[in-house]
């Protein structure tokens, strides 16, 4: 009989490698399936705020820190008193790797085609039909997952970006500055105004060179790539700057809303996948990072139950992963993406400027989703008195509009799979 894994991740991003190194920490047996195994090269870049990575010792894994951290909203210079950081994408990969190769992590190179549930293990069978055993696997593989089902949902809102890393014939922000968000839209035509709003996410990279992306926080459908790049250009050209030779050009584009996954299925789901993107702002990768470890904890203490089915397995992996109180969060923050979008330019920028004038405990606990539900609720009322009337009544109109994800929040529900019976299979 071919060798079992006790864990199979598919996927080899952050996310995947994150996950799996956690689980071999845990001392399980771990198979990785990827179209391309690792070491890999990260295209995108990774940020996150220093504090975030703190508690984790992990600032060492980054290759740029900014203290002068900037916003820009209605024509205001906000300075946001918090240090961020820039991922070094080998040292990160390595970082993982080096705990995956310690735990004596096996690789498999292929796409998941298809899955079959045994009592007591799962079969992965790939496209080029070779097979992986696990009593549990976990689909890592991006929103597109391979093997995770979910409910349909329409409209998806997604976060779409357009970014150039290169030299400029002179400095598109201030040196050794990062810039958040600089919403100001001076350079667009009136008309252009009407349309999604966008802003410029950018850093000083040192050296001459700069990272700058023109970013739609979230639209459906997705602002279009060319509406990113031709927004970019003039919104360097406002300002006297020309791009003297480009590095790097990225491309980012991933759903800021997709339903939570069914969680009745044997398949365990984590990142992108397991639907873990902050639907109001974006933000995964610290998540990823924070909360891998505590889910790799449960899911070993279940396999260590000789006789668990991949079923159960995978039902201990998603209560921790999206537990109810997760799930009253993930409607709170939908809530508020509802509203963003339906913001108009200059109501959008009140908005943050109302945001980032908010303590630092409360605006950051937010954007990473480390606040309980009465201090999100707590932040929430306190914007609410601070912000602008227009802003006010916006969110007042959402309240009846947006009354099911509310609902929600008090009364929250599971995604689940009427079909899926215990010890049945599946292809």
């Amino acid at each position: 009989m071919s060798l079992v894994f006790d864990a199979l991740v598919i996927g080899s991003g952050p996310g995947g490698l994150a996950i799996a190194a956690a689980l071999c920490n845990q001392g399980l047996r771990v198979a990785g399936l990827a179209t391309t195994p690792p070491p890999v090269e990260w295209s995108n870049t990774y940020g996150i705020w220093c504090d975030e990575l703190e508690p984790m010792n992990m600032t060492h894994l980054l290759s740029h820190r900014w203290q002068n951290c900037v916003t820009y909203t209605l024509d205001q210079k906000i300075s946001l008193q918090r240090e961020y950081g820039l991922f070094d994408n080998v040292k990160l990969q390595s970082h993982f790797l080096k705990q995956c190769d310690r735990g004596k992590m096996v690789w498999h190179q292929g796409t998941a085609a298809s899955i079959e549930h045994l009592p007591t293990h799962s079969w992965v069978t790939t496209t080029q039909g070779a097979k992986v055993a696990a009593r549990v696997v976990i689909d890592v593989s991006g929103h597109k997952a391979a093997l995770l089902k979910r409910p349909e949902s329409n409209p998806i809102a997604y976060q779409a970006a357009y970014g150039i890393v290169g030299t400029f014939s002179s400095p598109p922000i201030e040196t050794q500055q990062f810039v958040l968000m600089d919403y100001r839209s001076d350079h667009l035509s009136p008309a252009e105004r009407k349309e999604p709003p966008t802003f410029l996410y950018a850093m000083d990279l040192g050296g001459g060179v700069f990272f700058v992306e023109e970013t739609s926080l979230a639209n459906s459908p997705a602002v279009s790539f060319e509406v990113l790049k031709k927004r970019l250009y003039q919104r360097l050209a406002f300002r006297g700057v020309q791009v003297n030779h480009i590095h790097h050009i990225e491309y980012c584009l991933f759903p800021m809303n997709l339903p939570l996954p069914l969680i009745n299925q044997p398949v365990m789901g984590f990142g992108g996948a397991a639907s873990m993107v902050h639907p109001a702002s974006g933000y995964m990768v610290g998540a990823l990072i924070r909360r891998a470890p505590g889910l790799a904890a449960a899911i070993a203490q279940a396999v260590n139950h000789p006789n668990g089915s991949p079923g159960e397995i995978a039902a201990t992996g998603w209560q921790t992963l999206w537990s109810t109180e997760e799930i009253r969060k993930h409607a709170l923050y939908r809530f508020g993406l509802e509203n963003l979008m339906r913001f108009d330019d200059q109501t959008l920028q009140a908005f943050f400027a109302s945001f980032f004038q908010l303590s630092l405990p409360q605006w950051s606990g937010f954007l990473a989703n480390t606040l309980s539900i009465p201090e999100m609720l707590q932040t929430m009322l306190t914007l609410f008195g601070r912000t602008t009337n227009e802003v006010r009544w916006n969110l007042m109109r959402s309240a009846w509009s947006d009354r099911a994800l509310l609902w929600q929040v008090w009364h929250p529900q599971v995604n689940i799979d009427p079909e899926n019976k215990p010890d049945s299979r599946s292809k």
